[in-house]
């Protein structure tokens, strides 16, 4: 079961353009198309869209531009990056400049559905937990959002995603491979500070909010979010 999404669909190649929109009708989803990085970038900022699927080699404007275009306008929606470069550096480039997930093409258009819907879907009811809270700090997993107090605080879907997985486990440690696995959907160590710069900026975030440090370093094994208030 999947529902609806809006989906921006950013590539140049109209033989792969015409492909993937098509499929991604046939699915029921409502697709925009565009061929230039310069296009994405504006209509991506003017509109909502519950994800973007995004080629990393485009006119205009390259594909990683976009995306950190579209991050440093504090815009959150999902992006799947789209790639004929299948080395694990190009992932990590995409992945460092804020891409939720990859696809190295040619791809099936079955793994690119699947990808999507992964993306697009908020975490079930059934879990039960449409809330958690630790302290001050409260996120709102239906509405993906987070507030100290009160206080909204903007995350990106990575920053989100890190600060979900210590607020699950407040009080444990999570490693470095949890937060991999479970943020990026990484089965291997990218050797890169990957993490450590994104859960920096979810530190500064917090603490220009709360005034304190809520997450701690553990040396040697990872990190752990203070359950005391």
């Amino acid at each position: 079961m999947h529902h609806v999404m809006r989906v921006l669909l950013v590539e140049d190649d109209s033989e792969t353009a015409r492909f993937v929109e098509a499929g991604l009708q046939g699915h029921g989803h409502d697709v925009t198309v565009a061929a230039d990085g310069r296009d994405a970038l504006r209509i991506g900022g003017e509109e909502s869209f519950d994800a973007i699927v995004l080629d990393r080699m485009l006119p205009g404007l390259a594909g990683l531009d976009v995306l950190r275009g579209l991050r440093a306008r504090e815009i959150p929606v999902p992006v799947l990056m789209l790639t004929a470069m299948g080395g694990v550096l190009d992932r990590v480039d995409g992945l460092e400049a804020g891409a939720d997930d990859y696809l190295v093409k040619p791809f099936e258009l079955v793994e690119l559905m699947a990808r999507l819907n992964a993306l697009g879907r908020r975490p079930p009811l059934a879990e039960s937990t449409t809330r958690l809270e630790v302290g001050s700090l409260m996120m709102n997993l239906l509405r993906r959002e987070v507030s100290w107090g009160g206080t909204l605080i903007f995350l990106q879907p990575r920053e989100f995603g890190l600060l979900e997985q210590l607020m699950r486990h407040a009080g444990e440690v999570v490693t470095r491979t949890m937060f991999l696995e479970k943020v990026w959907n990484l089965d291997f160590d990218p050797q890169t500070n990957i993490v450590e710069s994104h859960l920096s900026r979810l530190r500064a975030k917090l603490r220009d909010v709360s005034g304190e440090d809520r997450i701690e370093t553990v040396r040697g094994a990872g990190y752990r979010m203070r359950s005391n208030s």
